[in-house]
């Protein structure tokens, strides 16, 4: 039989995966994870009949519990609060390439749910658990998980209906997007614009770049964002990566990780709906050292 340890890391990903998309934070996540090896360490594991199912068990209630103590700090975080991004690094072979990871605009959505809804819509919608296989890790009653899922599921619905944008339109938007607000070209970022466009920003109170509130209307996010990318420029390199799945631009200034941009493009792809801009500097930790080649 494989070891402890050996099992524990044949199933760390698929947790990863499983508790960064319950709680948007990486150093939460790996919190949990530790969380959930002390406890498999302590097992004896001869009693286990199905590891998988015991160790997505102990780390989805594991996350639960952090839950609470995360809502409390985001009541008190200065400015928005956007979900840790997990950027590809240049290195396509990079571990942090996850399949099952959900966008950051998804993610963003998934904030509204409780905790509960959140976990089953998670392992029901992304990792295709059963009901009733929900209903053991949880300790709640499969009747009571289809609920949870119905309302889950109708809320993000309404919230984010489910449309698939070509990956490369997505680039394309994405590179024409950072041109137009870094070059100054404010006519050309107006027209890349939805009306009803939204800017969020999550600088944690530690970055000038980033706005307190979120900010509505192409005019106005148009000349927010024209404003700022004139205060960085001296320095600005730019790569185009991938976080979370979907293409994005990782900003470097003197070598050092910025910001990560995000847009999210309406249903037919032809303008930007949502720009997330992340540059708390805790939350770019896990993007590699080095500027951009």
């Amino acid at each position: 039989m494989p070891d402890a340890t050996q099992v524990f890391a044949d199933h760390r990903e698929l947790l990863f995966s499983i508790v960064y998309n319950m709680l948007g934070s990486v150093t939460d996540t790996e919190d949990v994870l530790q969380e959930t090896w002390l406890s498999w360490a302590s097992t004896d594991q001869d009693r286990i009949d199905h590891p998988r199912a015991y160790l997505v068990r102990i780390a989805v209630n594991q996350g639960l519990a952090h839950q609470s103590a995360l809502r409390r700090r985001r009541e008190t975080y200065v400015g928005s609060w956007l979900p840790e991004p997990l950027v590809t690094a240049a290195d396509a072979a990079d571990h942090v390439v996850r399949a099952d990871t959900l966008s950051l605009a998804l993610l963003v959505v998934l904030e509204t749910l409780t905790p509960l809804e959140r976990a089953v819509f998670i392992l029901h919608e992304v990792f295709a658990y059963q009901h009733t296989e929900i209903a053991a890790m949880i300790d709640r009653s499969p009747a009571a998980v289809r609920q949870l899922a119905h309302r889950a599921r109708e809320h993000v619905q309404a919230r984010r209906p489910r449309t698939q944008v070509d990956p490369r339109l997505q680039q394309q938007l994405t590179e024409r997007f950072v041109a137009a607000a870094f070059g100054g070209d404010l006519l050309a970022l107006m027209e890349l614009l939805a009306p009803d466009v939204t800017l969020w920003s999550d600088g944690g109170g530690k970055s000038g770049a980033a706005a307190p509130r979120p900010v509505r209307g192409c005019d106005n996010v148009a000349r927010v964002l024209v404003s700022s990318a004139a205060q960085t420029i001296d320095g600005l390199d730019v790569e185009y990566r991938q976080v979370n799945g979907d293409p994005c631009a990782v900003l470097f200034v003197e070598n050092a990780p910025f910001a990560v941009m995000v847009v999210d493009l309406n249903a037919d792809g032809s303008q930007v709906r949502d720009i997330y801009t992340v540059s708390n500097p805790d939350k770019l930790a896990h993007i590699a050292d080095g500027a951009a080649e």
